[in-house]
């Protein structure tokens, strides 16, 4: 047994840098590299893309990332854990073997995890009697969305993981884990920890840790509220997390890379997208953040120590992705002379135009861009005079119809601005409706869950 392991983070988020998870491997000398993919709303997307075609619904950066790493990788001896496989796995891992062998990587092992998928079991479980109440708005009739459901994915532990790399996997990828339990997962896999009472506090600090990083870049002066103090956050480095045996870490990156690590910004990302920070559930453990202790022992070097956790909740999180309408948007931006009264008046005649079309809508929407786009009704009420001393003012404006037709008339009524608006005004390419898909997030029993892992062999 190791008495560190050295994990790096590399990615935040679908979508995120590449080039700070290259000089993780390169510079970090690292045993994992650990990346998150997936956010609540990704799955859904993703359940729609594989409906169209059933060799796609994962990550396509998680598959680019893993062919392109796995040549250093496993000269590093460094392995790569993702939660990039989405709703399909199976065709990541696939894609990840045919890369392999197309670089000469002949015998490289990849794992995929399998399981959070309940789609097939929302049925089943409602004949149990699991009651599948939306957690964020307490509505218990389940049965009204269920035709139009299109994902359903639970929240899973590192179990999948752990198998896959106790079967000697170079990379592991899997789909709806936990952000943390690909951190978690090697953990337990390199100090041999069981989910007994005698490990609680090792895998609530690994969830802890786990959290910490789990957003790359938000740890290292991302997101930070000193952003301004970062230096060359354009060269970013992303964390490294040093574990020790003991339970305790400590947190750094990169020598030379930019951004900063202090007790601030660790601070400040533990406390992101939490509730209770006494009881922080995971499918793993609950942690203690209140527990904790935080020392900085070098530059960008901060310690974490002393975490105490609980056992692993009995109810999981499923999150459900059902159909709900469609968006119609348009956007123009209206020049000086008087921007705010024309763009007061594009607004009115966009009423107007919806009136004439008998437009049938659930909500209609309008911002004013450089005035209330981010405050919306939070942003004070613009003083007309200083507004139309504002070089330009945008007005966007966002429809939410049952059907693509009705969002399709806010697109046209936006294009009608050309030349019944205002002179002057600037447009971008008509934008097209788009489906909206909604969350139901809820709770169920782990009894319903089961993991599965396969190595395949490139």
């Amino acid at each position: 047994m190791k008495d560190v392991v050295r994990i790096g983070a590399g990615s935040g988020f679908w979508g995120d840098a590449m080039d700070p998870a290259m000089e993780l491997l390169e510079k970090g000398e690292l045993d994992y590299l650990c990346f998150d993919f997936l956010a609540e709303l990704t799955m859904a997307l993703l359940q729609r893309q594989k409906l169209k075609n059933p060799a796609a619904g994962f990550i396509p950066d998680a598959v680019q990332y893993m062919n392109a790493m796995l040549p250093l990788a496993r000269e590093r001896k460094t392995r790569l854990i993702s939660n990039g496989g989405g709703v399909n796995p199976r065709a990541a891992a696939q894609r990840i073997v045919e890369g392999a062998r197309a670089a000469g990587l002949f015998g490289a092992r990849i794992a995929l995890v399998e399981g959070d998928d309940l789609l097939d079991k929302l049925d089943l479980m409602q004949s149990r009697g699991v009651p599948l109440v939306n957690m964020d708005t307490g509505d218990a009739d389940f049965a009204a969305i269920r035709h139009r459901v299109v994902s359903a994915n639970v929240y899973t532990d590192s179990t999948g993981i752990v198998e896959g790399l106790q079967g000697g996997a170079d990379v592991v990828i899997a789909g709806r884990v936990s952000d943390n339990a690909v951190y978690v997962g090697p953990l337990a896999h390199e100090f041999g920890w069981q989910r007994d009472a005698a490990h609680i506090d090792r895998l609530a600090a690994a969830v802890t840790l786990g959290h910490i990083v789990e957003c790359a870049a938000a740890c290292t002066g991302g997101m930070s509220s000193r952003f301004a103090e970062m230096p060359r956050m354009g060269q970013v480095g992303f964390p490294i997390v040093e574990f020790r045996a003991d339970g305790s870490a400590d947190v750094t990156k990169v020598d030379g890379s930019g951004g900063r690590i202090d007790l601030f910004t660790i601070k400040e990302h533990l406390v992101y997208e939490i509730g209770d920070p006494a009881n922080y559930l995971m499918p793993d453990a609950v942690a203690d953040f209140t527990s904790l202790r935080l020392d900085q022992v070098g530059a960008d070097r901060v310690r974490v120590s002393g975490v105490k956790g609980k056992p692993a909740p009995e109810l999981l999180k499923l999150v459900v992705g059902y159909q709900d309408g469609w968006i119609g948007e348009s956007l123009a931006f209206f020049p000086w002379p008087n921007a705010y009264d024309r763009a007061c008046k594009a607004k009115q005649t966009m009423l107007e135009r919806f009136e004439r079309m008998g437009l049938v809508a659930d909500q209609i929407h309008f911002d004013f861009v450089g005035l209330n786009t981010l405050h919306g009704p939070g942003a004070p009420t613009p003083d007309a005079t200083a507004a139309n001393r504002m070089s330009e003012v945008g007005l966007r404006c966002a429809v939410r119809t049952r059907t693509m037709e009705e969002a399709d008339k806010v697109r046209r009524a936006g294009a009608h601005l050309w030349i019944m608006g205002p002179g002057g005004t600037s447009f971008g390419t008509p934008m097209k409706p788009r489906p909206v898909v909604s969350l139901w997030p809820t709770l169920i029993p782990r009894e319903f869950v089961e993991q599965r892992t396969e190595i395949l062999v490139a």
